[in-house]
């Protein structure tokens, strides 16, 4: 369970930069400029994938592995 949170953790986090260098940058690349109605949030869209990045690595971090 520990190594999908990190997973899915890490995917967050590449989504989520990958979002804010599309906004600020123009550059055509990620999932949230793929999304239509996240069109006119994109910047709000890429923060809370950061932030949901940052709850699934602590929570993974909390995990106990075996």
């Amino acid at each position: 369970m520990k190594n999908v949170l990190e997973f899915l953790g890490f995917i967050a986090l590449v989504q989520g930069v990958m979002g804010l260098v599309q906004e600020f940058t123009d550059w055509d690349g990620g999932l949230v400029s793929r999304i239509a109605f996240l069109d006119d949030y994109g910047i709000f869209a890429s923060v809370t994938l950061l932030v949901l990045a940052c709850a699934l690595f602590a929570a993974a971090e909390s995990r106990k592995s075996r």
